[in-house]
């Protein structure tokens, strides 16, 4: 569906400068862009109406970093550490993954983001090992119809070899500079060599930002920053997922270059990169925008980033409040800034100032959230604390991403998702296949560590034993 389009009598938070929050008002979309906002809105003859009422119209919300091409191993790795996850796909399986298994999980993860509202998705996609998975990766993006940034990467060759290649070369003349936006994904390992430099510099030669893993426990750190910085490749452009294990040195240099940090809270509370660093960021003044990293182990939508985010930053604040035998009596962190991290915050990180808010003559991505079935539809007395909080997948009533309906009435528009499952389906049995059912059921299942229950002096076991036998 596309053409005009209305909202009616919506709670609008237009995210504006203002951060006005509009009760009872219209939307009016025409063609890709917001031509009006305000209340019973003239609109013209043959103009959809969507009811609003009862629901917030939002803007659409942006992924910066996720591995969409891992959607198809949904949940394996539920129980992994960051270092399993590392040996799983790094070293061990990651290579079996054929083209046809990378269009398989972007294909899935597409929807999926789609479907929870997140109408923009930076897909890392760092299984590129060679240009037919990345056409493979492209291909399921443009058969989605939303809105993606190609993160190129291959985690099985040095970014200074596969960026150095013809095939690449080729690669980005044949499939750029359209709908679909590209970045590059490598991460920098702090050898004093520097031997990303080249990787960069074809970067910087092509145009693009780079989007890397920074502040990653035992694997990228201040080191990776101080190389960066020292070579002059550090850029508003840049994105820094994570961001979880810098030094104060660190996160100076990713604001005085004017960077973000991509903060992925469900991953690093779980996987061990560092504590989730919005309690940093916000001290040294560095953007921020979520995102969900991979659905092999979380969830796929942001509502989770916003809870999580909210949930660790303010449990840090309390902890170390409490640490000095203070106590937090106003939390510094409101359900309003984890709502413009999720879309302000991913459109500035993203260079798209067309997008993350709702104003006349900005790009149509907007989303309502309107669940009448739901008791926790109602009552709407906080917007922003709604969203953050109470607000979750199945209240995407409605998803527009560039003036066109993509989920009406609570279900996608246009997709055929037997035909989706039948791809995925084909992937798990090939991957199943590879690893062997032994490895398959070891690799989701790791090792329990032994736990060592505490002695406990105030277990009264001669009382016990005398009241039990009458003593």
């Amino acid at each position: 569906m596309s053409g005009s389009i209305v909202l009616r009598g919506g709670t609008v938070l237009t995210l504006d400068d203002a951060r006005r929050v509009l009760t009872g008002e219209d939307v009016l979309v025409e063609g890709d862009r917001i031509t009006a906002i305000g209340p019973a809105l003239e609109v013209p003859a043959g103009t959809t109406e969507i009811d609003a009422s009862g629901g917030i119209v939002m803007p659409g919300m942006i992924d910066t970093h996720r591995h969409l091409w891992q959607t198809a191993m949904r949940g394996y790795g539920a129980d992994w550490t960051l270092t399993q996850y590392f040996v799983w796909y790094y070293l061990e399986w990651g290579k079996v993954f054929r083209p046809e298994d990378i269009y398989a999980g972007n294909l899935l993860g597409a929807w999926e983001a789609l479907e929870a509202g997140v109408t923009t998705t930076v897909d890392w996609s760092h299984g590129l090992q060679t240009t037919r998975h990345a056409d493979a990766a492209a291909d399921a993006l443009e058969a989605v119809p939303g809105r993606f940034v190609l993160a190129y990467g291959n985690i099985q060759d040095a970014p200074a070899n596969w960026t150095a290649t013809g095939e690449f070369r080729d690669f980005v003349s044949r499939r750029t500079g359209g709908d679909l936006g590209f970045q590059l994904a490598f991460d920098v390992t702090g050898d004093p060599a520097f031997p990303e430099k080249p990787a960069f510099e074809v970067a910087r030669d092509l145009g693009v930002p780079v989007t890397t893993h920074a502040g990653v426990w035992g694997a990228t750190g201040d080191d990776g920053i101080r190389l960066m910085y020292d070579h002059g490749f550090m850029t508003p452009e840049t994105i820094y997922v994570h961001g979880a294990s810098l030094s104060a040195d660190s996160y100076h240099r990713i604001a005085a270059t004017g960077g973000s940090v991509s903060v992925s809270t469900e991953s690093e509370q779980s996987a061990g990169q560092g504590y989730p660093p919005t309690w940093a960021l916000r001290k040294y003044g560095i953007p921020v925008s979520l995102s969900m990293d991979t659905s092999v182990w979380w969830s796929g939508d942001l509502f989770s980033a916003m809870r999580a985010t909210l949930g660790a930053d303010r449990s840090r604040e309390h902890l170390e409040a409490h640490a000095k035998g203070e106590t937090v009596t106003h939390a510094a962190l409101r359900a309003e800034q984890v709502v413009e991290w999720a879309t302000r915050g991913g459109a500035a990180a993203l260079g798209r100032p067309d997008l993350g808010s709702l104003e006349v003559g900005k790009k149509a991505d907007v989303v309502l959230l309107k669940n009448d079935d739901s008791p926790v539809s109602f009552p709407l007395l906080n917007a922003f604390g709604h969203v953050a909080f109470q607000a979750q997948r199945a209240d995407v009533h409605t998803v527009l991403v560039d003036g066109r309906v993509v989920k009406r009435d609570g279900k996608l528009v246009g997709v055929d998702l037997p035909a989706v499952r039948r791809r995925v389906e084909e992937t798990v049995e090939h991957l199943r296949a590879q690893l062997g059912e032994e490895a398959w059921r070891q690799g989701m299942n790791p090792d329990v560590p032994e736990a060592k229950i505490l002695d406990n002096p105030y277990t009264y076991t001669d009382y016990q034993s005398e009241t039990t036998h009458g003593g």
